[in-house]
């Protein structure tokens, strides 16, 4: 079990480099900056302190670019996403 959410987690870090705007914005809007929150997004893990830090850091245009990115949508909008958001007491942007 700890090798697929290994593997998991390595997937949605490539997912989040590929989906990465350019460079201008990467230094804004990356999503790699929310790899603390895979393991609770992508799995059923409690989010860490450093999660929720970097999730409610995380400027609402970008979770708002990610809602939209057919890459991304998946993670944000999934139920453990949404479960994260809520136990980070972080708001999900309506966009």
């Amino acid at each position: 079990m700890a090798a697929v959410a290994k593997v998991a987690l390595i997937c949605f870090l490539l997912v989040a480099l590929a989906a990465a705007p350019g460079a201008v914005e990467a230094a804004t809007c990356s999503p790699t900056q929310l790899a603390p929150c895979a393991p609770a997004i992508i799995g059923n893990a409690a989010p860490t302190a450093a999660c929720c830090g970097k999730l409610k850091a995380h400027p609402a245009s970008c979770l708002c670019k990610y809602k939209k990115d057919p890459n991304l949508q998946r993670y944000v909008n999934s139920p453990n996403g949404k479960k994260v958001f809520a136990a980070c007491k972080a708001r999900l942007p309506k966009c």
